[in-house]
């Protein structure tokens, strides 16, 4: 068998419960790194291992891939890159929501021209803050760099800690990370990646290495880049099954994503166990929005704060609701997602589409969304819905 593997997952397909127990049935005497994106997701897998084994075995590391990448690709060669970091701690990572480093930044013909510190010649500028935190956006290059620089030092350094190497949420890597993921593949340790390409709802960098495969194209990336490497370990089947949502709302969600198989909801018994009288997809007029959710009580879904909603009940952005799971949902629509309502060939900006599918699959029972239709409305695409007045 292929020793590595990339695992698509759809939404509520219990990928992180999936990721657990393969780690736990790794030998005791193998070493295990589960990495992830975010502390967030960092949490969700410490919670899963206390909920299945009751601890995390001590032959298992769980870590972020950035205090992955500081712990083993900075701190151990900083010093091949430069010679005044022989001398100096690196003290952490500095989030970066854009381009970093930006020694001055000017206006010309409407547009602002931002200008970086250059790496040759402001090296530390360039990489370090004035704290001297690495910027989150330079942080791969810097390993992809000292490995080079080092012939090829850190990825064998990780090969002798780690037998086994499993990055969740893999859709969120991009940039030089993907560089790294491609020389993980190409060492003696064994690679399981999973995630789902569905739910990019965030730019982790933006730069342009490796561009053409960012919005969550890993496996593009993968079948492009490191095809030898991946051989048939291309898994699109084995989490394509919602333990989550129920099979209308399946069928909508995989209207937004064609190209991949449609999910399927899970009909075993743990699964359906109830009998729910309101569930579906359906669509809600402005004017009783207010009666629906004194009815059922669903979490309301916005694409932002600026989105009005009835304040006394719970209410969520659709990106912050990214991993959570409710009962039923009521999604307020953003102008476009509308149009693609009425049309299912509009075409969606990648990140709506994310954020919408996201906002969709967070619910158990029912979606409903806020539409003022006309009587003769027809939901695109969509045999199941209802109109709810």
């Amino acid at each position: 068998m292929n020793k590595n593997r990339l695992t698509i997952a759809a939404a509520g397909s219990g990928k992180t419960t999936y990721l657990v127990n393969h780690a736990l049935d790794r030998p005791n005497d193998e070493s295990v790194l589960i990495t992830t994106y975010t502390e967030a997701n960092e949490l969700e897998i410490r919670k899963k291992f206390s909920k299945i084994n009751g601890f995390i075995p001590s032959n298992i590391t769980v870590q972020t891939w950035f205090s992955f990448l500081i712990k083993h690709g900075v701190k151990p060669f900083q010093g091949s890159m430069n010679d005044d970091l022989f001398e100096e701690s690196v003290n952490g990572l500095l989030l970066s929501s854009g381009k970093s480093a930006i020694k001055r930044s000017f206006k010309k013909a409407g547009r602002t021209i931002q200008v970086a510190f250059n790496e040759d010649s402001e090296f530390k500028k360039h990489y370090f803050s004035k704290s001297n935190k690495i910027y989150s956006d330079k942080l791969s290059k810097f390993v992809i760099k000292c490995d080079k620089s080092t012939a090829g030092s850190v990825i064998e350094r990780i090969s002798m800690i780690y037998s086994h190497l499993y990055v969740d949420e893999v859709q969120d890597l991009a940039g030089y990370d993907l560089d790294i993921i491609k020389l993980l593949l190409k060492s003696s340790i064994s690679v399981f990646l999973v995630g789902d390409p569905r739910q990019v709802t965030y730019l982790t960098h933006n730069e342009a290495r490796n561009s053409k495969y960012k919005d969550g194209k890993i496996q593009l990336y993968l079948e492009e880049n490191c095809k030898r490497l991946i051989k048939d370990g291309i898994d699109e089947t084995s989490l394509n099954v919602s333990h989550r949502n129920s099979q209308d709302i399946c069928s909508y969600s995989s209207l937004l994503y064609p190209t991949y198989s449609a999910t399927k909801a899970c009909q075993c018994a743990e699964c359906r166990h109830k009998k729910i009288k309101h569930q579906g997809f359906f669509l809600l007029k402005s004017q009783d929005v207010r009666r629906y959710l004194e009815k059922y009580n669903p979490v309301q879904l916005r694409w932002d704060i600026k989105t009005k909603v009835d304040e006394e009940f719970s209410a969520m952005n659709f990106g912050e609701s990214k991993g959570q799971s409710f009962e039923r949902v009521l999604i307020y629509p953003t102008n476009d997602i509308t149009r693609w309502i009425t049309d299912n060939s509009v075409q969606l900006k990648n990140v709506t589409k994310a954020k919408f599918y996201v906002a969709v699959t967070r619910a158990k029972y029912s979606v409903a969304i806020v539409y003022d239709y006309s009587g003769s409305f027809t939901a695109s695409g969509v045999t199941n819905y209802e109109m709810v007045s």
